[in-house]
């Protein structure tokens, strides 16, 4: 099952809207087939690690390992569950259920319906892990949500405008982090920003440091306030702009209309949803950041801090739980923290 999930992790970022999978097939101890999906609309694991099999006859007495449970239903490629049925594969070791509703269990109880022997749960939690996005998208109807900033040791994500040399924002972090941040970005579907942040420090939003596929970018923009002339209105990428009295949208610059002030989060995400985003990450400033916080709305905190004090400053969102790990990334400390290990 490790393998499998090795093998999965190789297409990360290629395969939206469908999860990553990988599969291995194993006769008497020994590895005879693997694959992986390599990206929407390709084979499945499954197929890939059959076809992969020289001697068709073996798979009549191997054992197919899949970290997430064969599809059953009809998308672009056919079933899974009746390739494996048809060619005769006696067992199957599944990481975790599917809970994609065209899935759901139905892919396992189809095997079991034709004599195929099934086992379920095995390293089940970091299946699980692998495919979080995808997870969260199909069980919360949103998607799955990182939020990102950088901090002086003393906490500030920023200095006060009486203390900067301009009004744009503190670079805090050095080169070594910017190169992960952007490919990062080019890892998720989208990435947000407030209006604060937009207008202050102009970002592109892009991950051309990384040389990778460009997010949909979002910005808030509830009163319109923003110039025509920053990067997020300059139409060179797809962008869609929240407002509560959105004008008329243009080439690339999508507006969305949010009906209350109060319910933005929850708009957002409905958006969102519709439009089958599956991954966001937000590098707000703090105010948006700790709003996400307190109305419990992100999965993952990425939080680097260096050894730089500001003394006064803009205050960073307030963290209640311990970080999963921590790692040194060129001059600033990197931290990761998962909401349910969090107090809300």
């Amino acid at each position: 099952m490790r393998r499998c999930i090795s093998l999965a992790m190789q297409a990360f970022g290629n395969t939206y809207p469908n999860p990553m999978v990988g599969c291995v097939i194993v006769r008497s101890g020994e590895i005879i087939g693997v694959g992986f999906h390599a990206r929407a609309g390709e084979a499945h694991a499954e197929v890939n690690a059959i076809n992969s099999v020289e001697n068709k006859e073996l798979l009549k007495e191997s054992t197919l390992y899949v970290n997430l449970e064969p599809c059953s239903h009809y998308g672009k490629t056919p079933p899974c569950a009746d390739l494996i049925i048809n060619c005769g594969i006696p067992r199957v070791v599944v990481g975790c259920v599917d809970t994609f509703s065209e899935v759901a269990g139905r892919g396992i109880a189809k095997l079991r319906a034709h004599g195929v022997e099934v086992t379920v749960g095995i390293l089940e939690q970091e299946c699980r892990e692998l495919n979080k996005r995808f997870f969260t998208f199909h069980e919360k109807h949103r998607p799955y949500i990182i939020l990102k900033w950088a901090q002086s040791a003393d906490g500030y994500i920023d200095k006060l405008p009486a203390d900067k040399v301009s009004a744009r924002g503190v670079n805090i972090t050095n080169e070594e982090c910017r190169k992960l941040v952007h490919r990062w970005r080019s890892e998720e579907q989208a990435i947000l920003v407030g209006t604060n942040t937009a207008r202050c420090d102009n970002p592109e939003l892009t991950a051309r440091v990384a040389h990778g596929k460009n997010p949909l970018r979002l910005a808030i923009d509830l009163n319109n306030s923003l110039p025509e002339t920053l990067h997020v209105k300059n139409g060179e990428t797809p962008t869609v702009i929240y407002s509560l009295t959105p004008p008329q949208s243009r080439h690339n610059v999508e507006y969305v209309r949010i009906e209350h002030r109060e319910t933005l989060w929850q708009e957002i995400c409905a958006d969102l949803y519709t439009r089958g985003i599956q991954s966001l990450i937000i590098e707000g400033g703090a105010q948006i950041l700790q709003d996400c916080i307190q109305q419990n709305v992100w999965d993952e905190m990425r939080v680097f801090t260096t050894g730089d004090t500001f003394g006064s400053g803009v205050a960073a969102p307030i963290i209640t739980c311990k970080a999963l790990y921590r790692e040194t990334v060129g001059n600033a400390e990197l931290r990761q923290y998962g909401n349910y290990q969090c107090a809300n």
